[in-house]
C-alpha cells in the first residue's frame, strides 16, 4: 500500500511540497529516478523494470505525477495496460490541469483501478479510478493531503490515521535551508506504535513485500537558475541507501 502526502500552499515561495513511499514486491526491479526514456528527455522518474513505466517523476515544466494501486488491484492483471504508463503520460504536459484533463478520459476498462495526483506550482489533482466506468478528477485541497490505496485523507485506513497528525505537527521541508529532517526521518521511520501491526509504520517489511523506497519533491512557485525543482531520494529494499538528491536539470 504505497503512501503519498502532498503540502499546497498557493502562495509560498515552494507551493508544493510531495513526500511518498512505494510499497512493493521486494524482488519488483527497479531503477532510482532518472532520464531513462530517449523519447522523453523532460521526464525524471523511477523505472520500474518489469513494465517500464513509473510510480512517481517530474518533467523539465515543473508538473509532478504519481500513481498508487487502490485496495484488490496489487500488482499487473492479464490484458490489461500497466499503471506506470499513466505517469509518464502525465509528464508529457507542461501543467497539471492539461494532464489531469487528459488522462481523465482514459478507457478505464483498461486498466486497474488507481489513485494518481498530478500537481505543479499553480494546481493539483486527484484522478480517482474506482472501478465504477469513470475517473474522476477532483481539484485537491489547499493545506495537507494524505492518500494511500484508498479514498483521499481516509482516516479509517490505520496508517493514515497515524501518520496524518504527525505529518501535521512536524515542520514541512525548507529547501531553500536545505533542510529536509522531519518529513525523510517520518517517511523512513519504522516505528509502529504499541499494539499496532508492523505495516502500520510509515516504513516497513513482511514477507517479500514492503517499503522499498521513499522520495520528496518540492517545487518553486517560480523557476529560476538558484530555484529549481527538487527531487530527493532513498532506497530502502533490497539494498539501503543514503537519502539524495536527484538533479532534474537537463
Amino acid at each position: 500500500m504505497c503512501t503519498l502526502v502532498i503540502l499546497r500552499r498557493p502562495e509560498h515561495e515552494w507551493p508544493v511540497i510531495v513526500g511518498a513511499n512505494r510499497d512493493e514486491m521486494i524482488d519488483r526491479a527497479a531503477k532510482p529516478p532518472g532520464r531513462h526514456w530517449p523519447d522523453r528527455t523532460e521526464v525524471v522518474a523511477g523505472l520500474d523494470l518489469l513494465a517500464g513505466g513509473s510510480w512517481l517523476g517530474i518533467n523539465d515544466w515543473g508538473v509532478a505525477a504519481a500513481i498508487l494501486n487502490r485496495h484488490g488491484s496489487l500488482g499487473p492483471a492479464t490484458g490489461l495496460r500497466s499503471r506506470g504508463e499513466l505517469v509518464l503520460e502525465a509528464l508529457d504536459h507542461a501543467d497539471a490541469a492539461r494532464a489531469a484533463a487528459a488522462l481523465s478520459h482514459l478507457n478505464t476498462a483498461a486498466y486497474r483501478s488507481f489513485n494518481m495526483i498530478v500537481a505543479d506550482n499553480r494546481d493539483g489533482f486527484w484522478l480517482r479510478h474506482a472501478e465504477t466506468g469513470r475517473i474522476e478528477m477532483r481539484p485537491l485541497k489547499d493545506g495537507l493531503s494524505i492518500i494511500a490505496a484508498g479514498e483521499i485523507d481516509d482516516l479509517r485506513t490505520r496508517r493514515l490515521e497515524l501518520a496524518l497528525p504527525a505529518f501535521r505537527a512536524w515542520p514541512a521541508p525548507d529547501p531553500d535551508k536545505g533542510d529536509w529532517d522531519a518529513w525523510q526521518n517520518l517517511l523512513g521511520s519504522t516505528a509502529a506504535p504499541a499494539g499496532e501491526p508492523a505495516n502500520a509504520a510509515m516504513r516497513f517489511r513482511t514477507d517479500g513485500y514492503g517499503t522499498v523506497s521513499s522520495a520528496l519533491i518540492a517545487l518553486p512557485a517560480i523557476a529560476t537558475a538558484e530555484r529549481r525543482p527538487i527531487f530527493r531520494y532513498a532506497e530502502w529494499l533490497p539494498h539501503a541507501t543514503p537519502w539524495q538528491q536527484v538533479s532534474p536539470k537537463p
